[in-house]
């Protein structure tokens, strides 16, 4: 097996996710990006500006990606009560049905890459990933 350095493993790694996503987006139709959007509403309704800061994507770019979504009819914009300035994006109920199987077929997959790892390492790799994700956060917010 080659050696790489961390920065070259962590780029590698993200690669692989990002085919992986790829692969289970296009099963559905859809590309990465709209599912990640769909994935992100699983735990209920956002506002337009945190998915556009999830997704690294400008307002208009968001705006362009939410109106193709909900002209599949898997998202709805709904005004927030406690903002009615406010638009709120949620799932309908096919887009919860896809996000769903996206996310699951996601998982099952990423799952599989680390189905041959001990498990020890795969503590240690998820404890070492939650840290770099926190540390991360934190520096953005120092910023």
């Amino acid at each position: 097996m080659e050696t790489i350095g961390f920065a070259a493993a962590l780029v590698r790694l993200s690669h692989l996710v990002q085919r992986t996503f790829t692969e289970m987006s296009r099963r559905h139709e859809l590309t990465p990006q709209q599912a990640q959007l769909l994935c992100l509403l699983i735990d209920g309704p956002a506002r337009m500006s945190e998915l556009s800061h999830a997704l690294n994507l400008e307002k208009s770019s968001m705006t362009g990606l939410a109106d193709r979504v909900q002209r599949r009819g898997l998202i709805a914009r709904v005004t927030d009560e406690q903002d009615r300035r406010a638009c709120l994006v949620e799932l309908t109920r096919d887009g919860d049905r896809v996000a769903r199987a996206v996310h699951e077929e996601v998982t099952a997959a990423l799952e599989d890459l680390a189905a041959e790892l001990e498990p020890r390492a795969r503590v240690e790799l998820i404890s070492t990933v939650t840290r770099l994700i926190a540390d991360s956060a934190l520096a953005g917010v120092r910023r």
